[in-house]
């Protein structure tokens, strides 16, 4: 009449392979080389990979960089075999410290498109928690508000800094994590802002207002910019691209009836 509960070897044995065995497999393979990496090196991974929304743990990006290396090595010394032996070393050498370098620039990547993000949602966010501190929230509420109002990378930050005060933190702490955190230099501005504003007793809703007129006036600026570097940009797409293929559309026809008028001269 009811059915057996399972016990927690069934329990462990129902879970995919990979986060029974492989995860953790992994995790104490990234353990054990942070442990053995230098303080400075690895502190400052982990500052990149915190900007980046920590795809990943510090060992394992290590981890993938060695394994790239020796894969793309490797594999290219088989790959020119027919080559000779300085060759096949020098490209195996080659490839082998591209290998090393791709995850450093896949994280450089996943930085800047993760900043870009934050810039992007950081005005329509501020006017937001303008809004709600003018209406009477406090500030806390108001983040709250911006977090149950989007899903960004944004909303995910103010999410851990009201997790980090509920967890006993005091505010201005946790905001300047936000800062070290994100790497974005409005953001920063705005996060000194709010602290000056508490210390000060200053009314956190005109600094807002102030922030929110001044991040706009910003991003304007920044898309003017981008607008006059755009005929920069398509000079060479033009050039190289687009003129060519007009000179053998135009003149192409007309190449033979030369040619044929110089031999006929000749």
């Amino acid at each position: 009449y009811a059915e057996r509960p399972l016990t927690l070897e069934e329990i462990e044995l129902q879970r995919p392979f990979r986060e029974r065995v492989i995860a953790p497999l992994l995790n104490n393979i990234s353990t054990f080389i942070a442990r053995r990496m230098p303080r400075q090196t690895m502190e400052r991974l982990r500052t990149r990979l915190e900007m980046a929304g920590n795809p990943i743990q510090a060992g394992t990006f290590f981890i993938l960089q060695l394994a790239l290396m020796g894969i793309m090595g490797v594999g290219s010394f088989l790959l020119f075999s027919s080559q000779t032996m300085d060759r096949r070393l020098l490209y195996s050498l080659l490839l082998a410290v591209a290998g090393y370098v791709l995850p450093t620039v896949w994280l450089n990547n996943r930085v800047r498109s993760r900043q870009k993000s934050i810039l992007k949602a950081l005005p329509d966010a501020i006017d937001l928690l303008t809004i709600s501190v003018e209406a009477g929230l406090g500030f806390d509420l108001a983040m709250q508000r911006v977090v149950e109002k989007w899903n960004n990378e944004l909303s995910r930050e103010f999410d851990r800094v009201l997790a980090d005060v509920r967890l006993g933190k005091n505010r201005r702490e946790a905001l300047r994590d936000l800062v070290a955190r994100t790497g974005v230099p409005d953001l920063s501005t705005f996060v000194a802002a709010i602290i000056q504003a508490e210390q000060l007793g200053v009314s956190i809703a005109k600094i807002l207002r102030v922030q929110s007129d001044q991040l706009r006036i910003r991003r304007r600026q920044r898309a003017e910019e981008l607008a006059h570097q755009a005929p920069i940009k398509m000079l060479f797409p033009l050039v190289f691209l687009i003129f060519p293929s007009m000179f053998v559309v135009i003149l192409g026809p007309a190449v033979p009836i030369v040619w044929d008028q110089f031999l006929s001269k000749r």
